[in-house]
């Protein structure tokens, strides 16, 4: 019997169905495609309309393509929303998706309840055994949950309380990835600065120095990081360190403080200022990516543009940007003055094109620098392999086979066709 998964949303989604596959090859069942296989699964986000839109897209394309598979919808959407089923055959919540093997037979919706989410540390390192050897970059899933409950937010409704891999498995787990080649690891989490140690109590900071002393892969991202835990400690932790990579996400969602406050965001754009600037000072060439949600309920024009001008005037690399998207169970849902799909388009499209500028900007610093990348495997426009600075320019050079999965020096010639081009100029 064969399987298929489609995955939806986060990096942390991704690790997830990693360990859903894993658990469907330990029952027997192999890899497939969405035509031939018995089950296709469905592990979705719904952070947005849109990802729920995607849902419903995806079923309908699986009863088209494979009318004898047996639909399964698991994850944050059927833990959520799991009346919106769109006639998938077996919904499963958050924690049931990983006991999919003991579920495979059977119909109707499994949703273990939100109060027990969250009620033990994270495991599954039993299951890393078939990590292919080899790969270049691999995102590490060490925290899940999330109790901050903004206002604009389903999240915590989805993953339940923080809870966190302990450090020693993390250790476990980097001394795997060395020894199976991997040269780049990503931490990632649903709110990664709640990382707590469930033995020590250590916070992500006493992980990332822990983790300096053993080893690990040559390279260590830190993913989406809460503007409120990055201080000096951690930035000095990032500039002294020989493996983290100079690259942060920031969640900043606003720099309007009358909207930040609607959010429930507890930081202003005086703070916000600050820590970017802390992170300019100490950082050198440090790439830095911000959220930004367009057309929060109460957001009018003078609010927009505050954002606009604070990113317009920041030395930031690029944004996400995402119109707000009232989910139901958010307190924002319920908000009066909630801004028209119109607006929030215009708006979305404006931040669009700052970003672009922004990018091409970032980009035009670097031209005939020299800069390290692990090249990947695959091939771009059919004639370019890419791999990623360390402050998260992604460089194309000429595909060339021997070269993928090593640390590489590249220099960088400029942009060609809205692409960031290099050539190699030796191994490290």
């Amino acid at each position: 019997m064969k399987f298929f998964i489609h995955t939806t949303g986060c990096k942390a989604n991704q690790w997830d169905s990693g360990l859903i596959a894993n658990k469907l090859k330990d029952k027997g069942l192999a890899p497939g495609h969405i035509g031939d296989a018995d089950f296709i699964v469905i592990n979705a986000c719904t952070l947005t309309d849109g990802a729920e839109r995607d849902v419903r897209r995806f079923i309908n394309t699986g009863r088209r393509k494979n009318g004898k598979a047996k639909i399964i919808l698991a994850g944050c959407h059927a833990q959520v929303y799991p009346d919106r089923d769109y006639g998938a055959d077996l919904v499963l919540g958050q924690e049931d998706k990983f006991l999919i093997d003991e579920y495979l037979q059977k119909k109707g919706r499994f949703v273990t309840s939100l109060k027990s989410l969250g009620s033990s540390p994270l495991t599954g390192d039993n299951h890393l055994g078939d990590l292919p050897t080899g790969k270049t970059r691999f995102f590490f899933k060490i925290q899940d949950g999330c109790d901050r409950f903004c206002s604009y937010c389903i999240v915590p409704y989805a993953r339940g309380k923080p809870r966190s891999r302990p450090i020693d498995g993390v250790l476990r787990v980097m001394e795997q990835l060395k020894k199976k080649g991997i040269k780049e690891v990503v931490l990632t989490g649903i709110e990664i600065s709640a990382y707590c140690d469930p033995g020590t109590g250590a916070d992500l900071k006493g992980l990332l120095r822990r983790l300096e002393k053993s080893e690990t892969p040559e390279r260590i991202r830190i993913s989406s990081v809460d503007p409120l835990y990055i201080d000096d400690e951690l930035v000095h932790i990032i500039a002294g360190s020989g493996k983290l990579a100079r690259s942060i996400h920031i969640p900043m969602q606003s720099a309007s403080d009358k909207v930040l406050e609607g959010m429930g965001r507890r930081y202003t754009q005086a703070y916000l200022r600050k820590v970017l600037e802390r992170l300019q000072e100490n950082l050198e060439d440090v790439g830095i990516g911000l959220d930004v949600i367009a057309g929060f309920p109460g957001e009018g024009e003078a609010q927009f543009l505050e954002t606009y001008r604070f990113v317009e005037s920041a030395n930031i690399y690029y944004l996400h940007v995402f119109p707000f998207s009232a989910r139901r169970g958010s307190l924002a849902a319920t908000f009066p003055d909630q801004v028209s799909g119109f607006l929030k388009k215009e708006r979305v499209k404006l931040l669009g094109q700052l970003d672009m500028a922004k990018r091409r900007a970032f980009y035009e610093r670097f031209q005939r620098k020299t800069m390290e990348i692990v090249p990947e495997g695959k091939l771009y426009r059919g004639q370019y392999m890419r791999g990623y600075t360390g402050n998260y320019l992604p460089v194309h050079i000429p595909f060339t086979k021997n070269l993928e999965n090593n640390c590489i020096a590249v220099t960088i010639k400029g942009i060609e066709d809205g692409i960031l081009v290099g050539e190699a100029t030796g191994t490290l």
